[in-house]
């Protein structure tokens, strides 16, 4: 897919990993839809930053915890710009908390953003998608792949990102790839000190912490070459999940 004057949509675009992902895209000459749910400011920054690389933006505000306006977010999107080629869907969050500290509301709530969002969002792009031929990309996590026990829940959602993305990737071919990058040492949580990021990056098989770059090449490499892609999960992660 040529990406020039594409319009892409993508969710939790206001800060970290998602306002790398916006700001790649525009690079590529996309016009970036960034939805954001409480962090506006963040998202009018990279609004502003991906309007500085030529391309057209707009911020839109949605709590994706409502499945209707997960669905209703991607028909936003699309009448704003007049078309809807790419869906990122990299809005999430990541809770820690074990088995025993997992409470109801916890569970749905990472549920609720991290998987059926997902899920409803692509439910609302299918028109416009269809019409070009687009293509989807999930953020899975190595968390989905392999059990974290203090990240219970968040593991759980991400798995089910993984089997999402290959349900659908079935469901919507041929018209419409689906796959998934699943980071993994990239970003860690703000609270992490610099002991527990050295120790990220020394058990880490490339002894290194990841960047957002790299997971933005993953995710360009699919939208610009992976024609002949869909259904997978690529794992971007230094070599974690082989340790």
């Amino acid at each position: 897919m040529d990406l020039t004057s594409r319009v892409a949509l993508i969710t939790g675009a206001g800060h970290r990993l998602g306002r790398a992902i916006t700001l790649a895209l525009a690079r590529r000459g996309m016009h970036v839809a960034i939805h954001y749910h409480r962090s506006a400011r963040e998202a009018e920054v990279t609004a502003h930053a991906a309007a500085e690389l030529g391309v057209r933006t707009v911020t839109l505000a949605a709590d994706l915890r409502d499945p209707a306006a997960a669905r209703a977010l991607p028909e936003r999107a699309a009448q704003h710009f007049g078309q809807l080629d790419v869906l990122i869907n990299s809005a999430g969050i990541m809770t820690r908390a074990t088995v025993e500290e997992t409470t109801p509301e916890l569970w749905d709530d990472v549920m609720a953003i991290n998987l059926r969002a997902s899920f409803f969002t692509v439910q609302g792009a299918l028109p416009w998608l269809r019409k070009a031929k687009g293509k989807v990309v999930n953020l899975a996590d190595l968390g989905g792949l392999e059990p974290w026990p203090g990240y219970a829940a968040h593991c759980i959602s991400k798995a089910g990102v993984v089997m999402l993305t290959e349900t659908l990737a079935r469901a919507l071919a041929p018209e419409i790839t689906v796959n998934a990058v699943a980071p993994g040492a990239v970003l860690p949580p703000e609270d992490w000190d610099a002991a527990a990021r050295e120790h990220l990056a020394r058990t880490t098989p490339l002894k290194r912490l990841g960047s957002p770059d790299d997971v933005t090449g993953a995710i360009l490499y699919l939208l610009e070459h992976g024609d002949y892609v869909t259904g997978e999960t690529l794992v971007v992660d230094g070599g974690r999940r082989i340790r």
